[in-house]
């Protein structure tokens, strides 16, 4: 164990404390999940910068990073989604908890045809994270029917968006690789 698969160990330890805060009967659980949420985001910056920094990159470390950030994501995004029953936010939500899961599996099957730097992370996809860890902090920080969430839910949008067009690159990457060509048809 370093200190980045540490923090990155801790993230994942914070989902539980996450929840809980949620969904305390207590109107400072709003400000108290953001901040929490704000933790988690910032450790998963550092473990990625003190890995690369102090040459402390491990197998385990990266695999492990994108599975906490992926699960914490998820967490507050499932709890957004139930907490404020509209429409739009489960479809952004869908969207992104959906592209999470389809390029992990390209990814992974990319990898095991060597082809794992053709889905490496783009600027689009490091844009999308951001947008999305900024929607949420903010959603979590604001009940709902306020105008905070409001603006959230519009950054949540945008995350979408972006978490589409990041989707259509790693594909479009990967797309000879997925589709025979015509002459392996035969």
């Amino acid at each position: 164990m370093n200190i980045p698969n540490i923090l990155t160990s801790l993230r994942i330890f914070m989902i539980p404390i996450l929840v809980a805060i949620y969904y305390l009967p207590w109107e400072g659980r709003y400000y108290t999940c953001a901040a929490v949420f704000a933790v988690a985001a910032w450790t998963d910056w550092l473990d990625g910068y003190l890995a690369r920094k102090l040459n402390q990159t491990t197998p385990f470390g990266a695999f492990f990073d994108p599975v906490a950030d992926k699960l914490m994501v998820s967490v507050a995004l499932v709890m957004l989604v139930a907490s404020y029953s509209d429409p739009l936010m489960t479809l952004a939500g869908a969207v992104i908890v959906g592209r999470e899961i389809v390029i992990s599996a390209l990814r992974e099957w990319m990898a095991e045809m060597g082809k794992r730097a053709s889905v490496a992370v783009s600027y689009i996809g490091k844009l999308k994270t951001a947008m999305q860890m900024l929607a949420i902090f903010i959603l979590l920080g604001s009940p709902p029917g306020t105008m905070w969430s409001v603006f959230g839910l519009s950054v949540l949008v945008v995350a979408a968006l972006l978490t589409l067009w990041s989707m259509y690159i790693y594909l479009k990457a990967a797309w000879p690789d997925l589709v025979p060509k015509k002459a392996d048809k035969k």
